[in-house]
């Protein structure tokens, strides 16, 4: 993995957001040439803070993976293309499916087109999503489960899938897909909630709140620490025998809401929690349990999570605590 990339063009779609600005801070670690494409979409995750410390070694390009003029520029020349554009909302996606629509499927054509054009040698990996898969059939759930999504994101970002894999399979455009779950760390949106549990508990934890669990708070879910996601990332795009396929990613082992709240206390000890009933939204989308099985990663590419629940928590609180004033308001 050290050679893998050094010297090499990458471009990240999305990436002054959350997972792909860690992944910006890992390739030019690793020593390569580093392009960012991303929107800056008001409340979709951008911020030009997430590259602090080495924005000097990067481009960034402000543009709109819709815009299928730009990508046929920006994808030439480019080895690489790490594709984390999207709308991550399922809330949001629920208010205003359109643009969910136009970010989360028409765009990842506009990307894949410019690729068949200009670029069909690159190879991409793609994040998607452990919602389209709904509310489990059975658990742990494998690549081999049924994907019916409980909502508008989940079935658009079902249809950006399957794109990669279509032009994959049809166009010879190398492209993997890696199916993501509640991934949570630095540089994550934590201004509002609706892009997921886990960074607003965080940020309610910081600052000694209390913290608002739906239900009995014993649902299961299993979290990555960003550094787990951004290894899989590197380890999909290093290898051509994930090309055509998708990969569930996973935790160590599922936790429920409640030992989630309980560590965040223990190292946040001012903050509280109480349990409240689902509200009526949330509720109609919610999907019980869910943990994943990533079996199949770990033996094609040896992957598997590393941080613990404890230190991963540790390692987000300490990071928005440092840095509260560029991701609170």
């Amino acid at each position: 993995m050290s050679n893998e990339y050094r010297g090499k063009k990458a471009m990240i779609t999305g990436g002054l957001g959350f997972i792909g600005s860690n992944l910006a801070h890992r390739l030019v670690e690793l020593g390569a040439e580093v392009l960012i494409v991303d929107s800056l979409i008001p409340d979709h995750g951008g911020n030009l803070f997430n590259i602090e410390g080495i924005a000097d070694q990067l481009r960034v390009n402000i543009a709109d993976v819709r815009d299928r003029n730009g990508m046929d520029y920006l994808v030439r020349g480019q080895e690489y293309i790490f594709n984390l554009a999207g709308q991550v909302s399922h809330m949001d996606s629920m208010r205003d499916p359109y643009t969910d629509l136009e970010i989360n499927c028409r765009s990842q054509l506009s990307l894949l087109e410019a690729c068949r054009y200009n670029n069909p040698t690159v190879k991409i990996v793609y994040a998607s999503t452990r919602q389209i898969y709904g509310t489990p059939d059975y658990l742990p759930v494998d690549e081999r489960h049924l994907v019916h999504p409980t909502d508008v994101n989940g079935i658009n970002k079902m249809a950006g899938e399957w794109y990669h894999i279509l032009y994959s399979n049809v166009y010879g455009v190398r492209a993997t897909s890696l199916r993501l779950t509640n991934t949570y760390g630095p540089r994550q949106l934590v201004k509002h909630s609706r892009q997921g549990f886990i960074g607003w508990f965080i940020r309610l934890a910081v600052d000694g709140e209390e913290i608002s669990v739906y239900g009995d708070g014993k649902q299961l879910r299993d979290l990555n620490h960003v550094d787990d996601v951004v290894e899989a990332f590197l380890l999909a795009g290093a290898s051509n025998a994930v090309n055509g396929e998708v990969f569930n990613l996973g935790g160590t082992r599922p936790v429920s809401l409640l030992e989630i709240v309980d560590t965040l206390i223990d190292l946040c000890p001012e903050a509280s929690y109480r349990l409240v009933p689902f509200p009526e939204d949330k509720k109609r989308i919610d999907i019980g349990d869910y943990y994943g099985d990533y079996s199949k990663i770990e033996t094609t590419l040896g992957w598997k999570p590393q941080v613990s629940l404890r230190d991963g928590l540790g390692d987000a609180i300490e990071f928005y605590r440092q840095n509260k004033e560029h991701y609170w308001e």
